[in-house]
């Protein structure tokens, strides 16, 4: 330390009396102006000499390094678990056997007796077209089942007595059979004004409202039947290949404060067609136990697993967002943030790339701090500042 400021002393003096000498010969160069030129000029030249020592000494010292930008990055510490989250599944409990309910005729809708969440019984009323028309023609029908009827009796007594052919009787008794099923038609349009539940449960969704014009076959009410329960859920197109009807399954539902019912189940049917708009599968999960306690429209999450059942331990890997990988050619690589803030980069091992992040099983620990995105505006041991869940640490 001692020859370090010895060193820049002497380097100091050498500045100094090279800026001494040269202001020396500046001041002799204006003395032999002196005779030519005016007392102005030789003042200005005398000021520049004495300024120039300073200046060069203030030249001589160095200046500060410039200050190192901490880049902001967003990161995470990793800790769940690839395998435990990958084949998780939101869903709602729905009836086994449900039935969506319509009139079997067109009229306007004048009252609706059931609402969402009541309970219905078998043939209960639930609601009622406007029947003005329908009546008419029940009238209208009945009329002309009375003609005939009474053309027929006339017929019988006058074929009795030989005054009419056997085919103009059978022709009239025709018309009477043709009157019937006209009259039989018209009775049942006019009860099918009346909307009846077919079986026992619970009205789980109302489709038309009280003065709505309704087509026949138009869905009004579903009713969901009282019995087996099951969980309705999506299988991303991703997972439909691994995914088979039968697997065990693990059925999460919130129960009273936080916490959760786990009941044991099954995949019963999974579709063989993807949906046009979400391009999911639908599939239906059932309850072991078919009496389960749980009600209509609760929100369930559903592992599947070939090891559900068996709570087996759980696979080490790790899942991160898709932008957190940084690709090195055909390799596959994350930027681990030391303790000092620094970053480095570190091979992994993908397994799996999915829809919600990459399957790493090799690389990484839990615990670790990676960054997860802004990942190819980094370089090895830059220092950074960490953002997790948008606030700095």
């Amino acid at each position: 330390m001692k020859d370090c400021l010895i060193e820049g002393c002497k380097a100091e003096a050498t500045h100094i009396v090279g800026a001494s000498l040269l202001a020396n010969d500046l001041a002799i160069f204006a003395s032999k102006l002196a005779p030519t030129k005016n007392i102005r000029s030789m003042a200005s030249l005398s000021l520049i000499a004495l300024a120039l020592p300073l200046a060069l000494a203030a030249c001589s010292k160095e200046a500060p390094p410039p200050e190192k930008i901490e880049r902001p990055a967003s990161t995470l510490v990793v800790g769940a678990v690839g395998a435990d989250q990958s084949n998780v599944y939101s869903g709602e409990v729905r009836a086994r056997y449900e039935t969506v309910l319509g009139f079997r005729i067109g009229g306007k809708l004048i009252a609706r007796s059931a609402d969402v969440g009541d309970k219905v019984k078998s043939g209960q009323l639930l609601a009622r077209l406007d029947a003005a028309d329908t009546g008419l023609q029940e009238s209208a029908a009945a009329a002309q089942l009375r003609l005939a009827e009474d053309e027929v009796k006339r017929f019988r007594e006058l074929r009795d007595q030989g005054f009419v052919s056997q085919s103009a009787l059978d022709a009239k008794e025709t018309a009477l059979k043709a009157a019937a099923a006209q009259a039989g038609l018209a009775r049942n349009q006019a009860n099918y004004t009346s909307l009846l539940s077919d079986r026992t449960g619970v009205i789980s969704a109302t489709l038309a409202e009280v003065g709505q014009v309704v087509s026949a076959g138009q869905p009004v009410l579903r009713v969901a039947q009282d019995g087996e329960r099951e969980v309705s859920i999506a299988i991303p197109e991703s997972r439909f290949a691994a995914i088979k009807v039968g697997m065990p399954a693990l059925i999460e539902i919130s129960a009273t404060g936080n916490s959760t019912q786990t009941i044991a189940g099954h995949l019963r049917e999974i579709s063989p067609a993807a949906d046009a708009a979400s391009r999911t599968y639908a599939a239906r999960v059932s309850f072991d136990a078919g009496n389960a306690k749980v009600a209509l429209g609760m929100t369930a999450r559903v592992r599947l697993s070939d090891n559900a059942k068996s709570g087996a331990k759980k696979s080490e890997e790790f899942r991160v967002p898709l932008s957190a990988i940084f690709q090195q050619g055909d390799k596959a690589a994350v930027w681990i943030v030391a303790a000092d803030r620094s970053v480095s980069l570190r091979p992994v091992t993908v397994s799996a790339y999915r829809d919600d992040g990459a399957l790493i099983s090799s690389g990484i620990a839990a615990g670790e701090r990676i960054v997860s995105a802004g990942v190819h505006k980094l370089t090895p041991g830059q220092i950074i500042r960490i953002i997790e869940n948008g606030k700095a640490l």
